[in-house]
Formats: structure tokens, sequence, C-alpha cells
């Protein structure tokens, strides 16, 4: 689609330091994630400024230096740390006579290198599609230029507009084959709900040991490797966590800082199986030094996706790394939240997160009988797919009396989708 300077995978990068937190980004993280495209690292150029310049991202000396820096080492590609504008790639583009890829374009690359289902693939397209639909002036240079000529007069079409058509259908026909994906996955996760089966999730940073996790509980052979989005593609897996109980076990995609927006929207239906679950499993690298600040990133994805309501047991793996650090089961008595330090790769610790969920999933029910009224139709026919009645009666009125019995997860769930209170339609027990 695109007249772009063509090369192989040979790379300058740029990172700018600045004093707003909202524009820092990690020179380490950006390595990784270089590292993990497979992208060979010629040169790193770091500077610091107080804002973006508007035209070339950096200072016009500092441009010219990366120009001069492309043409000595002959580099294919400049990376940058930070998310740029379309008009600042194509003016940096001009200048240094090669590809310039922004920290959005690096992330998409490294999915578009890992989807291997035909769901994931269409996903990641459609979030380069939306990336690129801004991006769509760049490498012509006859847009201007209507169609015309003999055999070539047509409606007076230019060829950027005949692009950005194709692209608005394109997006469009994706959007409607994911929609098909979601209502499939709706369906898997409303017959588990039947089944009356508890879903556990795995959500984490990128690179903190979720598929080693989820292989070492569920004996699968997730491709689990020490790259930043190893996982792409969900996988389920049933476990037992006792003689008496047992769940599923989502691994899900990682996160990661400024996740871009486009991704957090093409990856609705994977993201979902997140937020629809009983106990999200926050996986956290304890060797890490960003920790917190990768824990705080995490949270504010799951913010992002409405999934904050869902109860989270806060997984330490990589505990053999960190000296000191024992495995264990605790639950933190200021907060009540619930910590299990483990390690995935030798498997100590591991029946502490099996003991606290099956802990959880005994606590986590509701038992109660509601008194709802024919305005409340909406609501009974979702307590219906639920599959959470155990026993119906109408009264002389008119009102119907459920004896329910459903997870504390659905039961934040419906009073969010409806805007309700349900302890207020609680009737007395006798």
């Amino acid at each position: 689609m695109f007249e772009r300077y063509q090369g192989g995978e040979r790379a300058i990068l740029v990172h700018v330091d600045f004093p707003d937190q909202n524009n820092q980004e990690d020179l380490t993280e950006f390595v990784d994630l270089t590292n993990s495209a497979g992208i060979e690292i010629l040169s790193i150029v770091t500077t610091s400024r107080s804002s973006p310049q508007p035209k070339y991202f950096v200072g016009t000396g500092k441009i010219e230096e990366i120009a001069q820096l492309v043409a000595d080492e002959k580099a294919d590609v400049v990376l940058f740390n930070h998310s740029l504008s379309p008009s600042q790639e194509r003016n940096i583009e001009h200048l240094a006579k090669c590809r310039v890829v922004d920290r959005t374009g690096l992330i998409l690359d490294i999915f578009a290198q890992r989807a291997q289902t035909h769901e994931g693939k269409l996903q990641v397209e459609l979030a380069q599609l939306q990336h690129l639909s801004t991006r769509l002036v760049r490498g012509w240079t006859h847009l201007e230029r209507q169609k015309g000529g003999i055999g070539l007069r047509g409606p007076g079409e230019t060829q950027l507009e005949t692009d950005r058509r194709l692209l608005r259908e394109r997006i469009k026909t994706i959007r409607k084959r994911l929609e098909k994906v979601e209502k499939q996955r709706e369906q898997g996760r409303r017959s588990r709900k039947r089944a009356n089966v508890a879903t556990v999730s795995l959500v984490g940073y990128t690179n903190a040991g979720k598929s080693t996790l989820f292989n070492r509980l569920t004996e699968a052979h997730v491709l689990a490797e020490d790259k930043l989005f190893a996982t792409l593609d969900p996988t389920h897996r049933r476990i037992s966590l006792n003689d008496h109980q047992s769940a599923i076990l989502a691994d899900t995609v990682g996160f990661i800082r400024h996740l871009p927006h486009d991704l957090v929207a093409a990856f609705k239906a994977t993201l979902q199986e997140s937020r629809e679950a009983d106990i999200l499993l926050h996986v956290i690298d304890a060797s890490d030094d960003r920790r917190e600040d990768n824990k705080e990133q995490v949270y504010e994805v799951l913010r992002e996706i409405d999934a904050t309501d869902n109860v989270t047991i806060e997984v330490y793996n990589k505990c053999d790394k960190v000296n000191g650090l024992s495995p264990r089961a605790e639950k933190d008595p200021e907060t009540g939240n619930f910590r299990v330090y483990c390690s995935a790769i030798t498997g100590a610790g591991l029946d502490g997160i099996l003991e606290t969920v099956a802990e959880l999933l005994q606590e986590e029910w509701r038992e109660e009988t509601l008194l709802l009224s024919n305005q409340h139709m909406a609501l009974r026919g979702q307590l219906f797919d639920l599959n959470c009645i155990e026993n119906e009666q109408v009264t002389d009125a008119g009102e119907f009396v459920l004896q329910i019995k459903l997870p504390v997860s659905d039961w934040k769930r419906l009073e969010r989708k409806n805007d309700i209170n349900l302890d207020a339609m609680i009737t007395p027990k006798h």
C-alpha cells in the first residue's frame, strides 16, 4: 500500500527524557521491545527536552545527528520510544532517508509477528489499519492528481481518497468478523456459567511469567519465552483446585505501559475474558525493580476495560530470584487483598495459588431471595441466562420471587449492567 524505504531490520533507537510523567518511557523496556521484534540495534541516541518539538519531536541539531548516524551505520529504520504524529514521522523520514517507526508501530509489529490464530490476526490487522489510517498521506507523491487520461477517467477520486475508502471498507469487514468471534466467546462463557464452572484469568505485565505459570498449573505446553508479548492468543484449560473443586484457567495477552488504544479496542473480545472472569490472578515479576510501576500500569488497563470490580489475587512470581523471599500465601490485614509468593519455574508456592482460589470461590457466592416487579423482566432474563435461579414463584400481585445462587462477581456485574442496587430487592428470610 505504501511506497516506503525498503530494507532489513537494523535500527537506530531514539529515546527522549521528559520531566512530564505522561511523556516518560522506559529505555530498558524499549530495548527489550526491539529485541523481541528481532531487530538488530546499531546505536542508541538519547536526549532531554522539556516538551516535544512540533516538527521533528527532537531538536533540529539532534535530528541532523540522527540522519548522519543513519548514513554512517547504513541503518534501515529509526525507532522512537514515543508516539509520533504522522507529520513528525514524515518529516523525519524525509531528512533521515529511511523508515521511521514509533513505539506504537513497534508494538503493533511485535503483535503481528506473534499472532497465530485467525482471530489474533484479525485483531492485529484491525489495530494496524486504525493506526495507519491517519498516515496514508505518507509515501505518496502523486496523490494530488486525479485519475485522468484515456481509459483512466473516473469519478474524479484521488488515489488518497481511493485508499481511504478501501481502508474504511476493510476495517468494517474485520469488525463484523470480530463481532462474530465475540458472540462465540460469549456463548462459551454462558456454557461455563450453566455448568457452574468458575473462570480464573491470568493478567499481568508482559514477561511477568504468566505462560510459564499457566503451563505449571495446567500441565499444558503453551509457548513461554523470555520475550515481551510471547503470548497473544488466549488459551483455556481446566484445573483441579482440590478433590471437589475445579475451574477454567485462561492465559491472556500481557499489558504494557501506554498500551496503544488501537490495540485495546481491537483486542476487546480477548480482554473480555479478563473482565468476565470470576477471579483475576495478577502475575507480578517479584525480581523486577519496576514492579510497583508495572503493577499500576496493569490496574490502569483493567480500569480501561472495566475489570476493577473483579476479585484479584496478586501473584508475586520469580521469588526464587529474590534473596530472602520465601513461597507463601497471605492476606493483607489492612486492605484485605490476597497475595501469593511463588516461582513458576521451580513450582514452589503453587499450592498456595490453588488453595487461595478455592477458598475465594467458596466465599464469593451470594444466596439470596429477590422480589422482582414486572419492570425488571430484563434482569430476570439475565438471571436465567446465568443459570443461577434455584426456585421461582409468582405472587398474587404478579411479582416474581426468585431464589438465586451466583458468584459475587456476577452479582456486581448485574448491578453495574442494569444500574441498580440488588440488595434493595432482597426479601427478608423467614
